[in-house]
Formats: C-alpha cells, structure tokens, sequence
C-alpha cells in the first residue's frame, strides 16, 4: 500500500473537461486476509530451503553445516565451534534464532497438514521452546512413514539419534556386520581344527564383540537433544554433563552453542559408558569362556596341557580402558568429524554412495581397532603368557 500510495501522491495533471471525481482514483485501504496470508506464508517458506555451505568451511570454523543444519543463514553464532562462555544458549541473538526455528517447524507442519498435537510430546515441546529448525522436523516426517523407524523413534535414544542421521541404523548394521565377520575370522585364525569343537566359546566371544560394536556406534553418535529441562535442584555435576552435547564433534543446531569444555565433557561422559561396557562386556565374555575351558578339561584330560583359562579380571579392566580411550577418541571422530562434517555434506545427495563410503571408512577403523588392541594387549601384559607358550613351541 505504502508504493501505491507513493505512486499518486503527486499532484494530478489538470483536467478541464473531467468531472473532480473522476480526477482522483480510489483503492482499497485493506486487502483480504488470506491474501495477507499467503503472502507471509510463500515469503517464509523460502527460508527452509537454502544453499548447503561448504562442508570444509564449516568445518575450519566450527560452524553449522551438513544435511541437519541446511536451513540454517541466520546471523546468530549457534555454529558448532562458535561457543560462548558458558556454553548455554548465547546471547541476544539466539532468542531471534529460537523464534526462527519455531516459525520453521510451524510452516513444515502446516505444509505436511499436521500439528503439534499429533506430535510426540518431547518432539512438540522443543519445536514450541524453538529448539529445533524445521529440517529436523521435515526429517522426522520423512522418517515416521516408515514401520520399522517409526517403532523404534518410540525409544527416546534411537528418535535423538535417527534425527541427527538418518543413516544411524544402516551405520549400526555396517558396524555389526563387520564386527560379526571379523570377530569369527580372528576366532578361526586363532583355533583352526579346533574351531567347531570350541563353537560355544566362539559364539559367547562373538557376541560379547556385537555387543559392544553397537555400543561403539549408539553412544558417541551425534544427537538431537529432545530431553526435557533438568530440575532446578540438580546439582552442578549434572547441570554441566546435561549441557553436554553426545558427541564432542557434532555439529550444534541454529541457537544452540557449546564450550570447549562442554566438548571435553562429552570425551570424559563417554569415555566413563564405553569403560563399563568393555569392562562388563569383557567380564561376561571372559567368564563363560573359562567356564567351557574347565568343562572341556573336565572331559578330556588331554586338553589341560593345551588350554589354559584367561585372566578374568586383568582383561577385562584393560579392555575396558582400551574402549574408553582409543574406541571412544576413533568413533568420536568417525561419526563427528568425518561421517556429519565432511562426507554428509559432500555426498548428501546420493544416499547410496554415501552408505558405501561409510562402510568402507568404518571396516577401515574397525581394522585399525584390531591392530591397537593387539598392540595395547602387548604392551599391558595381557598376552604374554601367549607369547610365551608359543616361542616355547
């Protein structure tokens, strides 16, 4: 209104042979509501769909950038790297960048035909509190038409995760997978002629490996954070490890900052989880193989000689150390840094290849894992009773 008023705000030729009336136009002063509408609408709209940023620039400054954060041009600092003091939610500017996300999901929602209601209530309440842009929700649409995604998005672990990477179910089955071939190669090359007359050993090894393989992928996967505010009484520990991101790497969401020490925090959280996994997972695996050495010595008396029982205890706390320091630095990395920050942004639009390349990278880290644990093994001591026997042979 304001241009066509600018337009006849000058004075109008003289017509002689006119009516007045006719000299001066009239428009309306209002337009209708739905136009008004459409209008905000179509103008809005056009911020969910924006160019990717370079991955590599995204990447030397620590800011957001991969398929989650695609929609994000808004001048805030709520990059990855770009962290503030207390590594809370920033300044002045992320309250603009809250606003941003709600009005995001708001329009996806609209243009899906849904709301709020028919939302998960965790879901709902961060899209109302504008702690999510609208891709996470187009993300989550995408994957609610899904039977299998859509049961396991139930469990709040996989929706945080399947949310952040669409891929994170095909990763665990490529880590599985692989850790599953790998494990019994190892028990083969290890046992040969004995390998089916040890096949229980084998399997409770094998899967004590799968176990802890999902582990590896499940806890250092980078989220979205759907967990509801921390009581007021909380105390400080559980304050500071809440703020804390799940993977020290990933990258943060519009509005959202983390500190370097929120990030070494999230090192030191999974460091602590992925220790007691590979201690208990080595414990159990440990245990049950001594107990078919000892019923197979009981059987025949021949194998005494040949067999001897793995320490228990000894084993299984290097091996818990050995997952919270190596595994936990190498799939931080992997899933962070090359998986979300680099491969993710590069290869976003072929899915296919993408997976493929994942696979290949993790095979690669999972044989590198292999080389260290025998290396670490070495070093501690845990297999030099093994190195013995065999020189003595």
């Amino acid at each position: 209104m304001s241009i066509a008023a600018c337009l006849f705000t000058p004075s109008p030729p003289s017509f002689s042979h006119l009516p007045p009336a006719s000299i001066t136009p009239k428009f309306p002063t209002t337009f209708p509501l739905h136009l008004h509408l459409h209008l905000r609408l179509s103008s809005s709209a056009t911020g969910l769909r924006h160019t990717r940023p370079s991955p590599f620039l995204a990447l030397s400054a620590g800011g957001d950038g991969g398929d989650i954060n695609r929609n994000n041009n808004n001048n805030n600092s709520g990059g990855g790297g770009g962290d503030d003091d207390n590594g809370k939610h920033g300044s002045g500017g992320d309250e603009n960048a809250g606003d941003k996300n709600r009005k995001e999901a708001m329009i996806v929602l609209a243009e899906a035909g849904r709301s709020t209601e028919s939302l998960p209530k965790d879901l709902a309440a961060v899209i109302q509190a504008g702690r999510i842009p609208g891709s996470v929700v187009e993300r989550f649409l995408g994957l609610e038409k899904s039977g299998l995604m859509r049961w396991l998005m139930q469990f709040g672990g996989f929706k945080e995760r399947l949310l952040a990477d669409d891929l994170f179910l095909a990763k665990v089955a490529m880590e599985c997978g692989v850790g599953i071939f790998t494990k019994t190669a190892a028990e083969y090359e290890r046992r040969r002629e004995n390998f089916f007359k040890e096949l229980e050993i084998v399997f409770a090894d094998v899967v004590m490996a799968v176990i802890a393989d999902f582990m590896l992928v499940y806890l250092p996967a980078p989220t979205v954070s759907l967990r509801p505010p921390l009581a007021v009484s909380a105390g400080a520990i559980s304050k500071f490890f809440y703020s804390c991101p799940d993977n020290a790497f990933q990258i943060a969401l519009p509005g959202t900052s983390y500190s370097l020490l929120q990030r070494l925090g999230a090192i030191g959280r999974n460091g602590a989880k992925l220790f007691a996994v590979g201690t208990t997972s080595s414990l159990v695996g440990t245990a049950i193989t001594n107990a078919f050495i000892n019923a197979r010595k009981v059987v025949d008396s021949s194998a005494a000689d040949e067999v001897e029982n793995v320490p228990i205890l000894s084993t299984s706390v290097a091996y818990g150390v050995y997952m919270a320091v190596s595994s936990n630095l190498r799939y931080q990395v992997l899933a962070g840094v090359i998986e979300q920050r680099i491969l993710e942004p590069l290869l976003h639009q072929h899915k296919l290849m993408l997976s493929a390349t994942c696979f290949v990278v993790r095979t690669g880290n999972t044989f590198l894992g292999s080389l260290l644990w025998v290396d670490y093994a070495r070093l501690v001591g845990i297999q030099k009773a093994h190195e013995e026997n065999t020189a003595d042979r």
